[in-house]
């Protein structure tokens, strides 16, 4: 249960990491794409500010990755924030100049860059990615639940000795 607790907190900083990191992200890249092209050259997002956005993206994909394929976190933390992404691309879909109006911070780079990956369908993507691991049955039990409780200790003496038995 307090696994589940930690899993919430952790939704609730992926979700924040997501709007913050990846929508500041590609906000300021789609900006400097804008000026490579204005330009004619190709050095804008090799510019200090374009590594700055590549390097923020990055960090939140690790991020989303580690709490994506750690056993030991639970599915709530990128379930709960893939359910919001899901939700929010299916308002798109159905409506999409309402999404325009409800968009927290507009016109900044934060509402760029979402706006930029609802209408593209990034957001409705990673959303889906996201609620995977609240369909793995193992991700929902806590880690002594592996331990087979059955085992009287008959068979430890290998077991221990190799290291395989906590």
């Amino acid at each position: 249960m307090r696994r589940h607790l930690v899993g919430i907190l952790l939704a609730l900083g992926l979700l924040a990491m997501l709007f913050f990191g990846t929508a500041w992200g590609v906000g300021r890249i789609v900006v400097l794409r804008g000026t490579v092209t204005a330009l004619g050259t190709g050095q804008a997002l090799t510019s200090t500010r374009g590594l700055i956005a590549v390097g923020v993206l990055v960090a939140t994909g690790l991020v989303l990755g580690i709490l994506l394929v750690a056993p030991g976190i639970s599915p709530l933390a990128t379930g709960l924030p893939g359910l919001i992404l899901l939700g929010w691309s299916a308002l798109v879909v159905i409506h999409s100049r309402y999404e325009v109006r409800y968009l927290p911070m507009p016109h900044s780079h934060f509402a760029t860059g979402l706006t930029y990956l609802l209408f593209n369908g990034v957001l409705g993507l990673i959303g889906a990615m996201m609620l995977i691991p609240m369909a793995v049955p193992s991700r929902w039990r806590g880690r002594s639940r592996y331990v087979d409780d059955e085992d009287d200790g008959a068979n430890l003496g290998v077991h221990t000795a190799l290291g395989l038995v906590p």
